[in-house]
Order: structure tokens, then sequence, then C-alpha cells
């Protein structure tokens, strides 16, 4: 399967004249969206994979690209591996985190062509990058070159430093860990704008009885205000009905005044997007199967919420 560069981070730069400076720039820009597609997906982070982008061009530029055999593998070796060690400390910090942890939100201004839209958004869904936080720095990144990125495992061994036979474990071990947390297929997006309009409707009008028939008996709602977000709550709420109820009981504290709330494409699916100001203060996203809501990601945390200042164009 061939793999497309899809992904807007940074402004590619491109060339203007013939000069050998002009050709290592354009073999980048080549790249970039796919190696910003790759960093966004291993860090959960808009910023970070747009710093990690930069700090590949300036490896890049300190090479001569006729020396290198294939500079798109050379530049995914750069920035994956980049992308594993940044993950590793950032762990750390995550076992201390406020609350649960989740993947910046980041508002997407395209869908992916219809031949890569099942797996290319079910990639990129917070409830999908949430998931990949339950495996180690090494597994995610072999998970995600192959079964996102469809690299094969004798290419991914040689940009880990790893043998394929163990390449192939770690792939197979991290694809267990994850199927037996989520359904990689999501609801159809007329079903999920359909469930979405109809929870946000019944929790702003504080219908707790409505919004627990929207959701599946075993719901879960994960909110990340990063300890500075006083409505977040600190520990994952399960249940249909405590949900329900502590979403309401929110909703109702929040003053309405300035408060917009908006359907917003976020990470390729329709998620609620609460402004003030036209600063966006709140995203919640909804993970739907079988017809009802089994999982809600609210994020308030300030920090995060930069993706939502402009549109992405997020693909692989």
């Amino acid at each position: 399967m061939a793999r497309r560069a899809q992904v807007c981070g940074p402004a590619a730069v491109t060339p203007t004249g013939g000069t050998p400076q002009a050709h290592s720039l354009a073999l980048f820009s080549a790249e970039r969206e796919r190696l910003f597609a790759i960093a966004y997906r291993m860090l959960g982070s808009v910023e970070d994979a747009e710093d990690l982008v930069q700090e590949t061009f300036i490896r890049w530029a300190r090479v001569d690209p006729d020396t290198i055999e294939s500079p798109a593998a050379w530049l995914t070796t750069v920035v994956t591996r980049l992308a594993l060690n940044q993950l590793q400390s950032a762990r750390k910090t995550r076992e201390t985190y406020v609350g649960p942890w989740l993947p910046e939100p980041v508002l997407t201004s395209e869908e992916p062509s219809p031949s890569d839209r099942a797996e290319v958004a079910d990639s990129l869904s917070i409830a999908f990058l949430a998931v990949l936080e339950r495996l180690t720095p090494r597994e995610r990144a072999v998970f995600l070159l192959r079964d996102v990125f469809v690299y094969e495992y004798h290419e991914i061994a040689r940009m880990l430093e790893l043998s394929e036979a163990n390449c192939r474990q770690i792939f197979h071990r991290a694809r267990g860990r994850v199927a037996s947390k989520a359904t990689r297929f999501h609801a159809d997006r007329r079903t999920h704008a359909r469930l979405l309009e109809s929870f946000a409707r019944a929790v702003t009008s504080g219908d707790v009885d409505g919004v627990v028939q929207l959701l599946a008996g075993d719901a879960v709602l994960w909110a990340d205000g990063g300890g500075q977000v006083r409505a977040a709550a600190l520990r994952p709420i399960r249940g249909a009905l405590r949900v329900a109820r502590f979403l309401v009981g929110v909703t109702a504290k929040t003053p309405r005044d300035e408060l917009v709330i908006a359907t917003r494409m976020v990470n390729t699916f329709p998620a609620l997007v609460a402004s003030i100001g036209g600063v966006a203060q709140r995203v919640v996203s909804i993970d739907v199967r079988n017809g009802r809501i089994v999982g809600v990601y609210a994020m308030a945390n300030p920090a995060k919420l930069k993706g939502m200042r402009q549109p992405h164009t997020i693909g692989r």
C-alpha cells in the first residue's frame, strides 16, 4: 500500500531556484507533512510535533542529500527516534500529571480521501490516541509505523535499530493491547454527528435521563484539566448515570452569558467546542459504538487547547 503525505504542520518551504539548497528544501518539503503525522501520533501534541519536525529539518540541513540513499527513510528515522526519545521523557512527567492525561485536540478542516477515511480517521481520534497511551514508547513507535504508515518490518527494524523478529513481536503485542481496549472502526459520521447533537442538547438542558439514554451502561468520562480547572474530575467517571450527572452538574455551573458552544471537526470527528470570545475553553469528544456513546473525552487544560486556534489537515 502506498504511503501518502497528507498532514499539514508548519508551512512547507517552496524552493525558488535550482541551487543545492533549493534541492535539499524540495526533498524535505515533500516529506514534511508525513513527518508531522508521525510525530503528532507519537506525542499527542501539535506543538511538540512541530518542534520535532523543525529539529529534523535542522539535522537535514547539515547533510548532503546526494549522499543519502533514501531521503524519505532518513527523515522518517530521525523524526521517529526524536519522538521516541521525547516520549520516553514525557512518560515520567505524565506519571505525576494531575488527573487523566489526554492527547491535545486539534481542529481539522478536511476529511481524508474516501480510500483512507476509515483507517486515517480512526488513528487520529481522541479515543484511539488515548488508548495508545497504554503502550510503551517502543511499542507505540512500532505499532504506528506498521499499522498506520504501513512500513515493512525490515524498514522499521532499521529505523529503530531492532531485529526484524523483535519488531514483529513488539507489533503483535502492541496490537493485542490496543485491540483489547478499543474497537478500531467507529460509527459513521452521520451517526456520530446525530448522537453528538442529541448529547449536547440533553446536557445543556439539564436532562440527566436524556443523557443516560445516549450512553452505554459502562460509559466512561475522562476529563483533562491538568490541575488548572476545578471542574475537571481527577479520576475517570464510570457508569452512564454517574457520567450524566457529572456532565449536567458541571454545565449548570458554567456561566452561559458569553459561552458559545459549537460543533467543530476535531481530530477528523465532530466534537463540541465551548468558547468565550473566540478562545476555546473546553473541547468534548465522544467515542461511539453500536449506536451508543461509550466514551466522553473532555479537554479543559488551557495549555492543550492551542491546537484549536487554526485548522490542520491531518492524514498519514
